[in-house]
């Protein structure tokens, strides 16, 4: 009897300590269009080199805007791959698909291409699921 009663109490324990919230991913939506050839005729190269993003934004956890002057950083919304990876794989498809006559890539293209620099300020998420982003780039 006191075997049953220790086994019930450690499912009971081991239930209790393994929390009730779920983690929820998120990924940045991608843009799909035509895969573009870096051999198209005449066609310009620009490579999107670094999307630098500032410490709080380098972890999993996204980060919301809960005041004016508040910033949370989620234990159980989490990004499902790194931010500046998302940005800089959006940032090439939105650009690919804007620029005419250009090759965007993540790669380096060759010795005679436009390089992109891209550092963001400021990515947080309003609680009412609106979206603040500041980027300068170079």
């Amino acid at each position: 009897m006191k075997k049953w009663l220790l086994a019930a109490a450690v499912c009971v324990l081991t239930a209790c300590s393994s929390g009730g919230e779920s983690k929820t991913y998120y990924q940045l939506p991608v843009v799909q269009g035509g895969a573009q050839s870096a051999a198209s005729q005449g066609a310009r190269l620009l490579w999107v080199e670094q999307v630098s993003i500032p410490d709080y934004l380098a972890g999993n956890g996204v980060v919301y805007q809960t005041t004016d002057v508040q910033y949370v950083i989620a234990n159980n919304n989490l990004w499902a791959s790194p931010l500046d990876q998302q940005l800089r794989t959006t940032l090439v498809a939105n650009l690919s698909q804007q620029l005419p006559g250009w090759v965007v890539s993540s790669q380096p293209l060759g010795s005679e291409q436009d390089t992109l620099n891209v550092a963001v300020n400021g990515f947080m998420v309003a609680m009412t699921g609106g979206l603040s982003l500041a980027v300068s780039g170079c």
